[in-house]
């Protein structure tokens, strides 16, 4: 077991971790950026807002290699490892600006089951990144991103469990197969004016994509009407929504499909149970599942909890 506080440097520590260990982190700010490698480690903090591990990265950025950072090297922290589990902490990239310097990510998942509880993950644009890489990006940043986190074989599944995810656009995306159970999804202001939750880009063979249950998508200050749930990052880009809670600052329409795009015809959107402030009056081409379906959605993400 190991005890860090703020003034230790993380990345030496997490260089030396073994498979299996418990790492707690000592309330306080770390203003550190680094990347989690160690499979089956263990990261206990002392509470969100108590813990956090913050850093300031963003995508137009110039990086030591004289290219911008890239929404991917924006993160605060990186996990790649296997079998990762943070509990009782804040990650958070503290750029509040992407209007004018583009995407931030917080928290970047590249390793196999990962799992997070009662954890806070802050950011605006571009919140948290669940692996892998949509097909056609990986072709592009190979040389670019490192290879640990560009590359990925089989189904990466992250868990998510009574978390608070907050941003603005786009800020739960990527392929991942993602659960979040009675999470809180918070929409943070905006600009631009208009705000979207998730943008998954699955690929066509991926039976799962972002399931969200029992979730309260709560206002963090965003206009009225002004946000939508998803919009499909990718053609077939999957998300379920059971269950779940929606603030006056969701959009009755539910979903876009992604600007000038044809993805209202190949998006995999699946929404069930829906309590919400406002009139719901959503897209034709996402599909409203019933009873017996969102049963079946429930019991296959029951399951995943069981086996983590």
């Amino acid at each position: 077991m190991i005890f860090l506080t703020p003034s230790d440097d993380l990345q030496k520590a997490f260089n030396g971790l073994k498979s299996g260990e418990t790492v707690h982190l000592k309330k306080g700010e770390y203003r550190q950026k680094a990347v989690l490698a160690a499979d089956n480690v263990t990261l206990i903090g002392e509470g969100c807002g108590q813990t956090v591990i913050t850093f300031d990265d963003y995508a137009r950025k110039i990086h030591a290699d004289g290219k911008e950072y890239n929404t991917f090297r924006t993160y605060t922290l990186c996990v790649t490892g296997n079998g990762v589990r943070l509990e009782n902490l804040t990650v958070k990239n503290s750029n509040s600006m992407p209007e004018e310097v583009g995407q931030c990510v917080a928290l970047s998942v590249h390793g196999k089951n990962f799992k997070a509880r009662d954890c806070e993950f802050i950011s605006t644009q571009d919140t948290l990144f669940l692996s892998p890489f949509p097909d056609d990006l990986v072709v592009r940043y190979r040389g670019f991103i490192p290879e640990k986190q560009l590359y990925c074989e089989g189904a990466n599944v992250g868990l998510f469990e009574n978390c608070r995810i907050s941003g603005n656009v786009d800020f739960i995306f990527g392929c991942g197969e993602g659960y979040f159970k009675n999470c809180e999804i918070v929409s943070l202001p905006d600009r631009r004016g208009v705000g979207f939750v998730c943008a998954p880009a699955h690929s066509l063979a991926q039976e799962n994509g972002f399931t969200f249950l029992n979730c309260n998508f709560s206002n963090g200050g965003a206009k009225e009407n002004s946000c939508y749930l998803a919009r499909p990052w990718r053609d077939f880009g999957k998300c379920a929504f059971v269950n779940c809670t929606l603030g006056d600052h969701v959009k009755g329409e539910l979903f876009d499909k992604w600007n000038d795009t044809s993805r209202d015809k190949t998006a995999r959107f699946l929404y069930y149970g829906l309590k919400s402030v406002q009139p719901l009056s959503p897209v034709s081409w996402a599909k409203e599942t019933d009873g017996a379906q969102a049963k079946s959605i429930i019991e296959n993400l029951e399951k995943k909890f069981l086996s983590f």
